[in-house]
């Protein structure tokens, strides 16, 4: 299954996406700060840089 988590480097967001990873899904999680990339990935998730306060539709 395809999850996308906003907030992605929450604390809930990390041990999500790591249970999530363990149990085969592909887990999106949305940061602003790609700063935070290597911890998602670290987490089993594939980080993607989004503010969804100033995201448009495209």
């Amino acid at each position: 299954m395809r999850i996308v988590i906003a907030g992605g480097h929450g604390k809930i967001a990390r041990l999500l996406e790591r249970e999530l990873a363990g149990r085969g899904d592909h887990t999106i999680g949305l940061i602003r700060n790609p700063d935070q990339s290597a911890a998602l990935a670290a987490a089993g998730a594939h980080p993607v840089v989004c503010d969804l306060e100033h995201a448009d539709v495209a």
